[in-house]
């Protein structure tokens, strides 16, 4: 069994990087029949053409499907498309809830006609933690220290269509010559140039995950009370609250509504935003009970197949009826 690790993945086709050399894969239905989600990043055992077996990984995001990687950097652009503040909130949140090492760059930064957006954005993230960096991919602004941040890591790339993901690379690294496109003139939104998730190496180890842009991030797979941990100036004020399952929209003795002034309000917003959803979530699993069982489990770092419950009953069944035989044949005797 030879161990590579996936840097593409297209249609139903795996590429998989071992050693110097490329091989083109596809699953084993055992795989496809355990419902086993295949990100690009992963390590995966195969042979003969097909993934055998996919091993644990070090993280991952579900949007865009990467994992075992290094930083996250989200991309927004200042002017062209409008910095959205909204679609931002989410992406970092996103990276909150995977635990993932964030950084905020702005890119385009060549378009902006004064400071206000500079100043708005460090005076909310900065004070949250998150390292922040300003670029123009036109101009060279910024890439050099864009350049450091990928050294000696994996990273990966994501925001909105338009924002100069691609352009960003192109400028640091020329030669990869990736495909760039301007955004649309009737619709001041970008389109898609990258069209699928890919590896890319930069240099003997430093490696980048070009991804293609998209805006519709839903947050339509957690609970509402999980909501406020992805908003850590929010989530401090909690345990001040009335009641345990505040939700901090129209609670009383809520200690987050009493204290707004100390949060942004583009935060807040996005706050509410998402706890919607999650409510709809809710919603649904109370009452269409979509909650499907996994075919699989972790322990120990170990990925094991589940017994379904008809099988496990049908084992319990099986095992009933030789004891029954054993105490008759002993009986007969």
């Amino acid at each position: 069994m030879t161990i590579g690790q996936i840097f593409k993945i297209h249609s139903d086709f795996y590429y998989i990087n071992c050693g110097n050399q490329i091989f083109e894969c596809k699953v084993r239905e055992v795989l496809k029949k355990q419902k086993q989600k295949i990100f690009v990043g992963d390590y995966v055992e195969f042979s003969d053409g097909a993934i055998e077996k996919i091993l644990p990984r070090k993280n991952f995001i579900t949007r865009p499907s990467v994992s075992n990687i290094d930083r996250v950097i989200i991309v927004s652009a200042v002017k062209e498309p409008e910095l959205d503040f909204s679609q931002l909130n989410r992406y970092i949140s996103l990276t909150k809830y995977h635990n993932l090492n964030t950084v905020l760059c702005f890119n385009k930064n060549d378009l902006s006609e004064d400071d206000k957006t500079i100043e708005k954005v460090f005076s909310i993230y900065e004070p949250l933690g998150y390292e922040i960096l300003f670029t123009s991919a036109l101009e060279g602004y910024g890439t050099e220290e864009f350049k450091s941040l990928l050294k000696g890591k994996t990273s990966v790339l994501c925001g909105s269509s338009g924002v100069g993901k691609s352009s960003l690379i192109n400028a640091v690294f020329p030669g990869l010559n990736l495909k760039t496109k301007k955004i649309s003139e009737k619709t001041l939104r970008g389109t898609h140039t990258t069209r699928h998730c890919e590896i890319i190496p930069l240099d003997n180890d430093s490696r980048i995950v070009d991804t293609p842009g998209f805006s519709n991030l839903k947050f339509d797979f957690l609970m509402p009370n999980e909501v406020d941990l992805l908003f850590p100036e929010i989530s401090k004020f909690k345990k001040q609250c009335r009641f345990q399952d505040c939700l901090h929209i129209t609670e009383t003795g809520c200690a987050v509504k009493d204290n707004l002034d100390k949060i942004d309000e583009t935060r807040y917003k996005s706050y509410i935003e998402l706890a919607n959803e999650a409510k709809e979530y809710k919603e649904r699993v109370k009452y269409q009970g979509i909650k499907a069982e996994t075919s699989h489990k972790q322990h120990n770092n170990k990925t094991a197949v589940k017994i379904s419950t008809k099988k496990r009953q049908s084992a319990r069944n099986t095992r009933k009826q030789n004891i029954y035989k054993d105490i008759k044949n002993e009986g007969i005797d």
